[in-house]
């Protein structure tokens, strides 16, 4: 038997830029489900680009669960982002192929050129860097996606000129 937690009266700040309406509609949406959470976390992410911790406190309250539950999963699955991403999302692969194929001198690489380590956003707001664990291309390594691009066999040089295409410099 699951207890009913009492809203809190507790204040949390608001973010006027997030429509609360928006995401308690994405909730009711999927409050029914067995392990709510998840797929709650998910749409909210794909809608608003990121999970506003202003958002946590509704979360738990319709889904019945304490603000540490709903906190502890989104803290948990380096998927969520808690700030809003770049304008660009590039990914990394991190798997063993493309280890195996240099990855890790491109992740050092893209994370000096960009200025920011993984989960982070460069100064301009541009980009965020994220790792992510296979891409397919396992026998073209090492792989990187900006936004929904897949590239392959990327060097320094690659991502270099990938960046810059994105900036907008030729």
């Amino acid at each position: 038997m699951k207890m009913q937690i009492e809203p809190s009266s507790q204040v949390v700040p608001s973010d006027p830029s997030v429509d609360l309406d928006q995401v308690k509609s994405i909730i009711q949406k999927y409050q029914a489900l067995p392990g709510a959470m998840l797929p709650v976390l998910h749409a909210i992410q794909d809608a608003l680009g990121y999970v506003p911790s202003s958002t946590v406190p509704l979360i738990a309250e319709q889904l019945n669960l304490s603000r540490a539950e709903v906190h502890g999963v989104i803290s948990f699955y380096h998927h969520f982002r808690q700030q809003p991403a770049g304008r660009h999302l590039v990914q990394i692969c991190r798997a063993e192929a493309c280890q195996a194929r240099g990855s890790a001198a491109l992740e050092a690489h893209a994370k000096a050129a960009l200025g920011c380590d993984f989960h982070g956003t460069s100064s301009d707001g541009q980009f965020t860097l994220e790792p992510v664990y296979c891409l397919g291309q396992c026998a073209c390594g090492p792989s990187m996606l900006i936004d929904d691009d897949l590239h392959a066999r990327v060097s320094n040089d690659k991502f270099n000129k990938l960046v810059r295409a994105k900036r907008g410099v030729a």
